[in-house]
């Protein structure tokens, strides 16, 4: 009897499972609140990356056959023209003149103060004909236009698909404060992932 009686007095002990049921909460927490620390800073760089270096953008139409298709997913990097120039061939990303609410995507044919003219389809800048490896002959169209001298500050674009491309040709140059940034990078689809050049 003596011995039933301590035993009643003794402290109670929780079971086993509550034990480590409490234990595996306690130590969830601290995990957790790691995660979503981790979480919320890794938001924060893609919304910096995103707002100031790149922004992905989807390319709508097939004006660029065949180095980019309708649909396609591409990263556009914001940051490179504060520091450097725009380049010949440089596919570049930019606000319609006539419409700033609108983006298109096209690759630079003529530089400031160079002068571009089309002659049957086949692009010269000033005077000298330039190598389009880019072009596929079924994508070339047989029009000829210009010459036109390209304003200082300003950009002669063209889609590579040129009988199926609304560039240059049909609204003018482009000043370089409505170009926004360059296409470096598709990213979807995945078949179709790579660097643009």
């Amino acid at each position: 009897m003596e011995q039933l009686e301590r035993t009643k007095l003794s402290p109670a002990v929780e079971p086993p499972s509550q034990q480590m049921h409490s234990n595996s909460k306690k130590s969830l927490l601290p995990g957790l609140r790691v995660w979503i620390r981790d979480l919320v800073f890794s938001l924060a760089i893609a919304g910096i990356v995103i707002v100031f270096l790149y922004q992905p953008v989807k390319v709508e139409g097939i004006s660029m056959m065949p180095r980019l298709t309708d649909q396609e997913r591409v990263f556009v990097n914001k940051f490179i023209y504060r520091f450097g120039p725009i380049h010949r061939e440089d596919v570049v990303v930019f606000q319609l003149p006539a419409d700033p609410a609108k983006s298109y995507i096209k690759r630079v044919i003529g530089l400031p103060g160079e002068v571009v003219k089309l002659t049957q389809g086949e692009v010269f800048i000033d005077g000298q004909a330039l190598d389009e490896p880019y072009i596929l002959p079924e994508y070339r169209d047989l029009q000829s236009y210009g010459p036109i001298r390209v304003p200082p500050g300003e950009y002669f674009v063209m889609g590579d698909h040129r009988n199926s491309s609304n560039d240059s040709r049909s609204w003018g140059t482009v000043p370089r404060s409505l170009i926004y940034g360059k296409a470096v990078f598709v990213y979807w689809p995945i078949g179709r992932l790579g660097i643009l050049r």
